[in-house]
């Protein structure tokens, strides 16, 4: 007989939340721009993929939200980085799946 592990509820919903978070191609182009550089204002980030400020800021928030990005406040600027590099492998997994 095999032993199942026990599904924790709690880290399942963590991560299902985090997913949904990516479930937006803003949220994930600004993962991507965080991947290759890895601080980045909110002028910077809005300017960059041309949206209003007040739409970065939203997106950048449920990011931060989910645990996904991290903010830094430097003088009037606040700086935004990847928490980690884990959620990026999930973009480029689907970056690499064949949609044919």
């Amino acid at each position: 007989m095999s032993k199942q592990k026990k599904l924790d509820v709690v880290r399942l919903e963590m991560a299902a939340g985090r997913l949904r978070a990516l479930a937006h191609p803003m949220r994930i182009a600004i993962i991507d721009m965080l991947t290759s550089n890895p601080k980045m204002s909110v002028t910077e980030i809005y300017e960059r993929l041309g949206i209003e400020q007040a739409a970065a800021s939203h997106h950048l928030n449920i990011l931060k939200n989910k645990g996904i990005l991290v903010s830094k406040r430097d003088g009037k600027k606040i700086y935004y980085s990847l928490k980690n590099d884990a959620l990026m492998q999930i973009v480029d997994c689907l970056d690499r799946c064949d949609t044919d």
